[in-house]
């Protein structure tokens, strides 16, 4: 079973949407459902997806400088990308991890829009949830 909040399924539709007719991808990752509010049905050391990170677009310094800047692989236990004229499904062109989130239009929440895939293409089981981290502020 793959969990994520419902806040990060809103936040990345809206992402697809946003770039629609273009495709939009970037890492998610994950906290332990023990360190969220609301999720107390869960296992403590259960994973949950719960942040992204700002998707690349184009990475314009890579392509000109060879630097990228881009999140860490390490840091991002899974995938999103949206397929704006696509099936639901995972493709050669999406980059691989361990959990890959597939959207298509319309860029709303249900079982043929949304979905989870493992590494090899497969459909895995997925739950949405009403959690989120605790509230957390920046250091002074």
């Amino acid at each position: 079973m793959v969990y994520i909040t419902r806040a990060l399924v809103d936040v990345l539709l809206d992402l697809a949407s946003d770039a629609d007719p273009d495709r939009v991808a970037t890492g998610v990752s994950i906290t332990p459902a023990g360190e969220l509010e609301g999720a107390s049905g869960l296992a403590p050391e259960t994973p949950v997806f719960t942040d992204f990170f700002l998707p690349d677009p184009g990475n314009a310094v890579n392509a000109v400088f060879g630097v990228n800047l881009s999140t860490p692989a390490r840091q991002a236990q899974g995938h999103f990308v949206s397929h704006p004229v696509r099936e639901l499904e995972v493709t050669k062109r999406d980059d691989l991890a361990e959990v890959i989130f597939v959207a298509v239009p319309p860029w709303e929440l249900n079982e043929r829009t949304f979905a989870a895939f493992d590494r090899r293409g497969e459909r895995q089981p997925l739950e949405v949830i009403d959690a989120r981290p605790p509230d957390q502020s920046l250091p002074s």
